[in-house]
């Protein structure tokens, strides 16, 4: 009998060749400039090969704003996380899940500067805030909401709230929650059975959920840029203002840093997955081993 010719590399052929050239080329591209020498025009570069833009990343300032940027993004990503964990249980044991779920993805048809610059209408100093409260005549002077690293976090919050729901929707949706009852059978206070049931079997939802709003947060350029101030000056603008001065080398050399850094992250967390899942199914094993016995016993 002839043995059936295998075509799965024929069919995956272009999704090999858009990956190529859409993300792989880039990156190439990137890695390339990095290590080359800025040229005397802006946007120019002299085909030799050097450490310099590599070496002004140790400088103090860039540190200073890497640390900025690190603090924004961790502080974002945490309230997000905390968010989205009683919104995403709550659609996941809610009878209107198609109802709730649409009103999660509503914002996504908006365009993303309209948001931001609905934020502007309403954190400004002339917004809708600072104007209702001197018109209830709590304040004489308009508060300061915008411009800092408070307005930034809210709106990037606000911006990829989304991306954490979803994923621990999916996540606790599939959750088994006559566990929970079972563990307040057994005595747990309900925020036990939250914290030492639930929370451990939806790590993968957490940890997806982490990964879809970090990632973005870090390498944010528009929100800083929009409601920022000098003291929210983070990597994203950092990378557009050096291409706008024609620096390409020191631009390609901080993008593929946090290249490194995400890919770096995101190893690291389905490596954590792989060995949860892992210990998960051992568990199931030993458990069914543990019942098979126990039916033998009585049997005999």
């Amino acid at each position: 009998m002839a043995l059936r010719k295998n075509n799965g590399p024929l069919y995956s052929s272009p999704m090999t060749v858009w990956f190529t050239l859409f993300f792989l080329a880039p990156i190439l591209i990137i890695f390339i400039y990095s290590f080359l020498k800025k040229g005397l025009y802006p946007g120019s570069v002299e085909w030799q090969f050097t450490f310099d833009a590599y070496r002004r990343l140790t400088d103090p300032s860039f540190l200073d704003i890497t640390l900025r940027t690190v603090k924004v993004s961790i502080i974002a990503t945490v309230i997000t996380i905390l968010i989205a964990l009683p919104c995403g249980y709550f659609v996941a044991r809610s009878r209107n899940q198609t109802f709730l779920l649409l009103l999660i993805i509503i914002p996504f048809w908006t365009n993303f500067l309209i948001r931001v610059f609905a934020w502007i209408n309403i954190l400004g100093n002339n917004g809708f805030i600072n104007s209702l409260l001197m018109n209830l005549n709590l304040i004489n002077d308009y508060i300061p909401f915008m411009y800092n690293q408070k307005a930034v976090t809210l709106v990037l919050v606000y911006m990829y709230l989304p991306y954490a729901i979803l994923p621990l929707f999916a996540t606790i949706d599939k959750f088994d929650f006559s566990l929970l009852e079972a563990s307040r059978d057994l005595g747990a206070t309900k925020f036990i059975s939250m914290l030492k049931v639930l929370l451990p079997n939806i790590k993968s939802g957490i940890f997806t959920a982490v990964l879809f709003t970090f990632i973005p947060i870090f390498g944010a350029y528009a929100v800083p840029q929009l409601v920022g101030g000098i003291d929210s000056y983070m990597l994203g603008n950092f990378i557009a203002d050096q291409m706008k001065g024609g620096n390409l080398p020191l631009a390609s050399a901080i993008s593929m840093v946090l290249t490194v850094v995400t890919t770096i992250g995101i190893i690291v967390m389905m490596y954590i997955q792989r060995g949860e899942a892992r210990r998960m199914k051992d568990a199931a094993k030993l458990a069914a081993a543990s019942r098979n016995m126990n039916e033998n016993g009585l049997a005999a």
